[in-house]
């Protein structure tokens, strides 16, 4: 019997349990490691404060997901000897494997930035990247009734790249709603240059906020914030003031990853951008946030990365090449408030295009258009998740490749 272990149950880890269950012959175990019970619905996290999803409604059972063929080990994990081929669990148990797929993922390090979590966490600073600070800021909404509001990133890469631009926009329909809106200044304040990471996308997204009155402050990298006096400094010295800050903290990989010696300076898996095979040894694969490739760190990055990468467990298995067929395809919607959203369609050399999706001509989807129908799919996209996504079900008309169907080059636009 050969052994196949699966670090990380979160979305990456899950659909690889789903995907690897239907294709591994029995010769072969699977392992899954993981010390939590729960299973979030991350993508709800961004609903919370604002009322739309209760607590509940983001939240599952780990073991529902599973296969009955894969053995779940509910332990944290120590480290791994990519020498020996081990995996160290806390409770000091070993586990060897033949292959190894690392689905860590990556979590929110406030206490890298001096003053963020301290007593004024959760009270005056809070992030909505983790189940506990999306509930708290909801109840601090709830009664909040004036001021300055600060959308901020520390610093990138970080979990789904477009959520805190989404919280921005929500957040002006959310204060115009209870009629409030004159009261709340709201800044978005950012270390990259402009709103988003791709030019196209990003004039979009700059027009956005314009509309809506929000301030955009690019080229901002927080050195330390002053909660006391509500102040964040960049390290050239200039301040942002806030009455109630909302970031995203750093985001970095396991600490099960540095631990083992040989992640980059975040903690992220070297990794092959094409292939998903780690850096680190040709039986270690890397999947989703654990991932150090230039590819978005969202969902639907994570199912396309598991197509691929199941196919080439399966030819690492047959002694055949590995294809280098991960594109960095990603595709999301955009929440932008009063019921409508955006849909971006890209990869590693195509930035976010107009045009239609997942058909050309019909659609029915706009890309990089606001519509009502695009925020009907993003609010689908739950039960999705949970019905389609997790148990690795094909999902139609939706391809690991981007296509170019339907999108509007720069050749093609008048």
């Amino acid at each position: 019997m050969k052994n196949l272990v699966i670090l990380g149950s979160g979305t990456a880890g899950t659909i690889m349990a789903n995907q690897l269950t239907k294709k591994l012959s029995e010769e072969w175990s699977i392992t899954l490691v993981d010390q939590y019970k729960t299973h979030y619905y991350q993508p709800g996290f961004l609903f919370i404060p604002f009322g739309t999803y209760k607590p509940e409604d983001v939240k599952k059972t780990i073991d529902e997901f599973l296969p009955k063929r894969v053995q779940l080990i509910r332990e944290k994990i120590d480290r791994i000897d990519k020498d020996l081929n081990t995996v160290f669990l806390e409770n000091d148990q070993v586990i060897s494997y033949d292959i190894l797929i690392i689905a860590t993922g990556c979590k929110t390090a406030p206490e890298e930035v001096l003053g963020m979590k301290d007593e004024y966490w959760y009270k005056s600073i809070f992030d909505f990247y983790t189940f506990e600070g999306s509930c708290a800021l909801a109840k601090k909404l709830e009664t909040w009734e004036s001021g300055k509001l600060v959308v901020h990133i520390t610093e990138m890469p970080i979990k789904c790249p477009v959520a805190p631009l989404e919280f921005a926009f929500l957040a002006d329909d959310y204060f115009t709603k209870k009629g409030m809106r004159d009261k709340v200044e709201i800044s978005y304040v950012t270390p990259l240059s402009g709103a988003f990471t791709k030019e196209k996308s990003t004039k979009t997204l700059e027009y956005l906020l314009k509309e809506k009155n929000i301030k955009i402050v690019p080229d901002f990298a927080v050195e330390h914030i002053e909660a006391a006096n509500g102040k964040m400094f960049e390290y050239g010295g200039e301040s942002v003031d806030f009455d109630l800050l909302v970031t995203i903290p750093t985001n970095m990989g396991d600490e099960c990853i540095l631990r083992s010696g040989f992640g980059d300076d975040l903690n992220y898996v070297p990794t092959d951008k094409n292939t998903l095979q780690s850096k680190v040894k040709e039986n270690i694969f890397v999947i989703g946030d654990a991932t150090n490739v230039p590819a978005s760190k969202a969902g639907s990055v994570a199912h396309f990365q598991a197509e691929i990468l199941t196919e080439n467990i399966l030819n690492y298995i047959a002694g055949k090449p590995l294809q280098p067929d991960f594109d960095g395809h990603a595709n999301c919607f955009i929440e932008t408030g009063k019921g409508k959203a955006l849909l971006i369609d890209f990869n590693y050399d195509t930035e976010p295009l107009r045009g239609k999706f997942p058909f050309a001509v019909v659609g029915p989807l706009n890309l990089l258009e606001e519509s009502a129908f695009n925020h009907f799919g993003k609010m689908a996209f739950k039960w999705v998740y949970w019905n389609m996504l997790l148990p690795a079900r094909k999902l139609p008309f939706i391809t690991p490749k981007m296509s170019k169907a339907g999108k509007i080059f720069e050749e093609e636009e008048v």
